[in-house]
This record gives C-alpha cells, structure tokens and sequence, in this order.
C-alpha cells in the first residue's frame, strides 16, 4: 500500500532550482524525486548527528515534542530507548516513612548495647617468625 502523500509548495532561489534541474536531466529522474532523495538523505545524516540527538533528546526530556516525533526521526528502538529513561527521570524516589520513632538502643538490641572490643592482633597472639638481621 502506497504511503499518503502530502503536497508541499515552498520558493526556493532559481539558482538552485536551475542547478536541481539541471541534476534531474542528467539523473532522469523527476524533481519531485531529486527532492525526496535530498530530503531524506538529510533527515538520515541528522538522525545520526550527535548535536541534533542532544537537542532532540533535550525537547523529549523537556516536553517540547512528543514520542511520535522522536520515533518517525529516530526510529522506534531508539525512541523507546528514551521514553524508559524518561520515565525514569520522571519518577520521584519513595522516601521512606517512619510510623514510629527509632526504637532505643536497650530496645533495639534487647538490653545493655555490647562495648566494641578490638580484638588481639597476630603479633600480639602469635610469635614473630621473621629472622632478624644479626
């Protein structure tokens, strides 16, 4: 099935029509075709552009252009790429809520908090066995 097509009427200067004219003859091919090609090969170079990602990207994150947009330019992978991490962005960390205070200490550890005690280092516990320089 043949895709819609839309008419688009624009002045461009003669001296490029003359040149696209000239492109046409050569190519036996129609303007309109000339223009398509153009038209595309342009929207494929700027999809691969990285400024132009970073700019799209930046209009998507910041609700200047919808999804539709970003998947007719980049394509749906791509596009879906960056709808989950927008909705990553877009979502706010659950803070967590205490009911209740913290427990106590006498409480939390059912009865008196154990002393922290540096246990005996190994030179301490076991003889150093190294020679020594005599």
């Amino acid at each position: 099935m043949a895709e819609e097509k839309t008419r688009v009427d624009f002045n461009a200067p003669k001296s490029l029509v003359d040149r696209a004219d000239s492109v046409v003859e050569v190519l036996d091919i129609s303007r309109t075709r000339l223009l398509i090609d153009a038209l595309e090969d342009e929207l494929e170079a700027l999809a691969d552009d990285e400024e132009f990602r970073r700019r799209l990207s930046d209009a998507y994150y910041d609700d200047r252009v919808e999804y539709d947009t970003v998947e007719a330019v980049l394509g749906r992978e791509e596009a879906m790429r960056m709808k989950l991490l927008k909705s990553s962005i877009d979502r706010t960390p659950a803070e967590p809520r205490l009911e209740d205070s913290l427990p106590s200490d006498e409480s939390f550890y059912d009865g008196a908090v154990p002393e922290w005690t540096d246990s005996p280092s190994q030179s301490e516990s076991e003889p150093d066995n190294t020679e020594s320089d005599a």
